[in-house]
C-alpha cells in the first residue's frame, strides 16, 4: 500500500461525509507551472467552504496539511509532499461578486487576471496590475502579490480564512502584517475569500493600464515556457534581476532547469527538469550574486516537500555566511 493510500485507509470513518475529492498520490508535477516535482501523499479538493471546515475538523493536527494555490510561483520537491495538500476548487473558492460601488469580494480561487478584468467590468480601478499576475487570490493575500506599482494591501479590506481546527476568522488589513512580498498572518490559516476597495475609473483609462500591463510581460517576461514566475525578491536598492545579470548567471543551465536568457528572474523548465535541478540552479544563483555583490537574494517562489534522498541542496549551498 503506498503512503497515499494508507493515510486515506487510516483516516477513513474521520473522512466519513467529506464531499471534496480525495486523490492518494496526487502528482504535483501537473498543476505546477514548472512541471516539476514529487507527489503530495494525497490532495484534497474541498466542495466548499463547509467541506473544508469539515475536513480541518476530521483530519488529526498531527497530520500534516499544506495548501496550494493554482501551481504558478511554486517549486515541489522531488521526494514529494507529506499528509495532505488542500487545493480550493475554482467551483466551490473561484465566485467574484461586487459588494458596493468601489468593493469586489472575491473567492481564494479566482485568478487574479479574472479579478482585473471584473473590476474593468465594474468600472472599478486599482485592479490593473492584477491582469499581469499568474496567481490566484489566496497566494496574492498570502504574500502580498504586486505588480506595475501596485500591491496587494493597498486593496485588501477584510479577509477571511480557516484555521487548522476549522475555525473561522476574519482579518483586517492591518492584521495582515503586510510587507514587501510577505504577510504576517498566520501559516496555518487558509484564505477563503476578501473584500478589496478600488476606486471609481473610467473603463477607458481601465484597459489602457491593464494593455499597459499586458505589453510589459509580453516583451520582458518568457510568459509562453514552463516557469514559476519571479524567483527572488528584489533586494533594497535594487533588483534581483540586475544582481543575477551582475553575477553572469543569464542563460546558466543545470540539468534541465535554465535561468532564462530572456529575463534574469525567472527560472524555466526547458523540458525535462526536476524539482533538484531548479532548486539547486536557484541556490547556484544565489550563491553567485553574494560572491558577486554580497547580496543575499531571498527566494519568492515557495518551495515545498521533502528531498529525495541524496538530492537535498543546501542554501547558498551551504556556503558559510
Amino acid at each position: 500500500m503506498t503512503r497515499g493510500e494508507d493515510l486515506l485507509a487510516r483516516l477513513g470513518d474521520r473522512l466519513a461525509g467529506i464531499r471534496g475529492r480525495m486523490t492518494p498520490n496526487a502528482e504535483m508535477d501537473k498543476i505546477t507551472w514548472f512541471r516539476a516535482g514529487g507527489p503530495a501523499d494525497a490532495l484534497f479538493q474541498p466542495a466548499d467552504e463547509e467541506d473544508l471546515i469539515a475536513f480541518l475538523k476530521a483530519v488529526p493536527e498531527d497530520v500534516p496539511v499544506t495548501t496550494v494555490g493554482i501551481g504558478s510561483n511554486l517549486l515541489v520537491r522531488e521526494g514529494g509532499i507529506p499528509g495532505f495538500v488542500i487545493r480550493l476548487s475554482a467551483k466551490g473558492f473561484g465566485d467574484v461578486e461586487k459588494v458596493s460601488d468601489t468593493r469586489i469580494r472575491a473567492g481564494a480561487a479566482t485568478p487574479d487576471k479574472r479579478v482585473a478584468a471584473f473590476a474593468f467590468e465594474a468600472g472599478i480601478g486599482g485592479f490593473h496590475f492584477y491582469h499581469g499576475i499568474p496567481g490566484a487570490i489566496g497566494g496574492a493575500l498570502r504574500m502580498n502579490a504586486g505588480a506595475n506599482g501596485v500591491e496587494t494591501r493597498e486593496r485588501v479590506v477584510e479577509v477571511r480564512a480557516v484555521d487548522r481546527k476549522g475555525e473561522v476568522h476574519t482579518l483586517s488589513n492591518a492584521d495582515m502584517g503586510y510587507a514587501y512580498r510577505h504577510s504576517e498572518a498566520p501559516e496555518d490559516l487558509i484564505f477563503v475569500s476578501a473584500v478589496f476597495e478600488g476606486f471609481a475609473e473610467e473603463k477607458d483609462a481601465i484597459k489602457a493600464a491593464m494593455d499597459a500591463v499586458q505589453h510589459h510581460r509580453e516583451t520582458v517576461q518568457p510568459i509562453r515556457e514552463k516557469t514559476g514566475g519571479s524567483t527572488f525578491k528584489n533586494p533594497e536598492g535594487t533588483s534581483a534581476w540586475k544582481e543575477i545579470d551582475k553575477a553572469g548567471c543569464r542563460g546558466l543551465m543545470i540539468g534541465g532547469a535554465q535561468v532564462s536568457p530572456m529575463h534574469c528572474n525567472f527560472l524555466i523548465n526547458t523540458g525535462n527538469a526536476t524539482g533538484y535541478d531548479l532548486e539547486y540552479l536557484g541556490e547556484t544563483v544565489r550563491a553567485r550574486v553574494l560572491e558577486t555583490s554580497g547580496i543575499r537574494l531571498h527566494w519568492e517562489i515557495k518551495r515545498i516537500g521533502r528531498f529525495r534522498p541524496g538530492h537535498e541542496v543546501d542554501p547558498f549551498l551551504g556556503r558559510l555566511l
